[in-house]
C-alpha cells in the first residue's frame, strides 16, 4: 500500500536516501528520488568522484565513496553488480549508520541477502529492490519487487514511500520467490536473443540487410537481440550465473536447440511434430479459444531497420522460438503464471512465441520449412552452436569470457543501437498499450461470466 502525501512528506523531511553505484539503474533511481524531493546521496568508483561530481551534483549529493554513504543515509540501496556484490558490501558494510535499512537492486536475491546477513550490523534492517525493467524504460506501471527480509511495517512504509515517486506496480516477494521467478521469465528468452546476436556475428550477418530475413516476426526478432546487446553485459550474466535457477534453464535451452536441430537434419518430421505440438499443449493450451493475440504481423511490420519496403514473409524454421517453447515444457513453466512479475522484454519474448504457436498454420509452416526447406539450415546450425556456447560459459560461472564474448558481438552491432533503440522503444509502447487493452478485455470478460 503507497503511503499518503502526508506520510511521504514526513519522512522526506527527515530522511536521506542513499545510492552506492552510479550506473544506469543507480543512476536513474537518484535522479527520480531527488526529483520527487528526497534529500539523495550517492557514489560510484573512488576514481570516478569528480566526474560524476560536476556531472550530477546539481542534482544530488555525490559523495566520494560508500563510507560516505552509508554514515549518513536512513536507505542505503547498493546498486551495482551481482558478481560483485559481497565484495562491495563487505568493505561498506561496517559503516552503515545505526538503526537505518539496507537493500540491493541485483537481479538475483540469493547472494546479495547472503552479503547482507553476514557483513551488515545486527541494528540493520534489510529490505531490498527490484525494478523489473531496463534503464530507458518509462517506471510507471512496472512491476517493482519489494523484498521485507528483516524489517519492520513502519520501515517498509518508509521504503515504499520513498518508491512511490516511480509510479510502478510494487509485487511483494521472498528472495527465494523472486530468484525462481525472474530465472523463469528471463535466463531461457535472454538465451534465445543472446545466441540470435552471437549466430549473425559469427556468420557476419547483418539481418536487416538481407532480404531473407523479411516479415513482422523477423522485425520483432532483430529488435530484441540489438536491445539485449545495447546493454552492460553485467545485466543479463547476473542473472544467468549467479542465480542457481538458471542454470539449469539455460542448459535446457541449449539441450532443447540441439535436439530439435537434430530431428530436422535427421528428416525425422512426424516425431518434430509430436514434440513440438506436446510443448504448445503445455504451455497455451489453458488459453482460451477466442484469446487475443498480443502481436500480429501488421502491427509488427512496421518496426523494420531494413531499407527493403515490406514484402512477402520468408518462411523459416523459427528454430529459436520453437527451443523457447520446448524448453519451458520440459521445465514445466507455464509463462503466463508469473506475468506480474514480468519485464517490458519479457512480454515481447511472450506475445512473440504466443504468435508462432497460436496463430492458424504458422507453426505448422515452420515445421514444414524445418524439414523440407534447407535454405534456413546454416543459420539454424549457427544458432545451436551459439546456445552451447552461452550455456558453457554459465556452466563454468566464467564471467570474463561472458564479457568477452557479449562485448566482441556488442561491438559488431554497435553502429546500429541508436536507431534500434529508438524502433524499439516505439515497438515497446504500443506493446505494452496493447498488454493494458488485452488485460482490460479479460478482466471485463471474467467480471461479465461471474454475473
Amino acid at each position: 500500500m503507497v503511503p499518503s502525501p502526508q506520510e511521504i512528506k514526513q519522512f522526506q523531511n527527515t530522511k536521506t536516501v542513499g545510492i552506492i553505484g552510479l550506473g544506469d539503474m543507480g543512476l536513474l533511481y537518484a535522479q527520480r528520488f531527488s526529483q520527487a524531493g528526497w534529500h539523495v546521496v550517492g557514489c560510484d568508483r573512488e576514481e570516478s568522484f569528480e566526474q560524476f561530481r560536476d556531472l550530477y551534483g546539481d542534482q544530488f549529493d555525490v559523495v566520494r565513496n560508500g563510507h560516505y554513504v552509508s554514515r549518513v543515509s536512513d536507505y542505503i540501496i547498493y546498486s551495482v553488480e551481482a558478481e560483485n556484490i559481497e565484495k562491495i558490501v563487505s568493505i561498506y558494510g561496517p559503516s552503515t549508520k545505526v538503526g537505518s535499512i539496507v537493500g540491493g537492486q541485483t537481479s538475483c536475491k540469493s547472494p546479495e541477502i547472503a552479503a547482507f546477513e553476514k557483513y551488515l550490523p545486527n541494528d540493520v534492517e534489510i529490505i531490498s529492490v527490484h525494478s523489473l525493467h531496463g534503464p530507458k524504460v518509462d517506471t510507471t506501471g512496472q512491476p517493482l519487487v519489494i523484498i521485507k527480509h528483516r524489517a519492520s511495517d513502519e520501515s517498509l512504509k518508509f521504503v515504499e514511500s520513498i518508491m512511490s515517486c516511480l509510479h510502478s506496480k510494487h509485487v511483494y516477494l521472498t528472495y527465494q520467490e523472486h530468484d525462481r521467478i525472474t530465472a523463469d521469465t528471463q535466463a531461457v528468452t535472454h538465451a534465445a536473443f543472446l545466441s540470435m546476436g552471437l549466430a549473425w556475428h559469427s556468420c557476419h550477418q547483418y539481418p536487416w540487410e538481407t532480404p531473407r530475413w523479411t516479415g513482422g516476426l523477423e522485425n520483432a526478432k532483430i529488435n530484441i537481440s540489438l536491445r539485449i546487446y545495447s546493454n552492460k553485459y553485467h545485466v543479463y550474466a547476473g542473472l544467468a550465473i549467479t542465480n542457481p535457477s538458471a542454470h539449469s534453464q539455460i542448459n535446457q535451452y541449449a539441450r532443447s536447440c540441439e535436439e530439435l536441430f537434430t530431428l530436422m537434419i535427421q528428416s525425422r518430421k512426424q516425431e518434430l511434430i509430436d514434440r513440438v505440438m506436446r510443448a504448445k499443449q503445455k504451455v497455451f493450451g489453458h488459453l482460451r479459444k477466442n484469446h487475443r493475440l498480443l502481436l500480429d504481423d501488421d502491427l509488427l511490420e512496421q518496426y523494420s531497420l531494413s531499407n527493403y519496403p515490406p514484402g512477402k514473409r520468408q518462411p523459416n524454421s523459427q528454430l529459436s522460438l520453437l527451443a523457447i517453447v520446448d524448453s519451458w515444457s520440459y521445465l514445466g513453466i507455464v509463462p503466463y503464471d508469473h506475468i506480474i512479475c514480468s519485464t517490458p522484454l519479457f512480454r515481447i519474448f511472450l506475445g512473440v512465441t504466443e504468435y508462432l504457436f497460436c496463430t492458424p498454420g504458422l507453426l505448422e509452416e515452420s515445421l514444414n520449412v524445418a524439414v523440407d526447406n534447407t535454405d534456413f539450415r546454416q543459420d539454424d546450425l549457427n544458432f545451436v552452436m551459439a546456445a552451447k556456447h552461452w550455456s558453457i560459459i554459465v556452466g563454468y560461472g566464467d564471467y570474463n569470457l561472458y564479457k568477452t564474448r557479449f562485448e566482441e558481438t556488442q561491438k559488431y552491432f554497435e553502429h546500429m543501437y541508436g536507431e534500434a533503440n529508438k524502433v524499439g522503444n516505439e515497438m515497446i509502447k504500443t506493446i505494452l498499450k496493447r498488454v493494458k487493452e488485452r488485460e482490460g478485455d479479460e478482466q471485463e470478460e471474467e467480471e461479465q461470466v461471474s454475473k
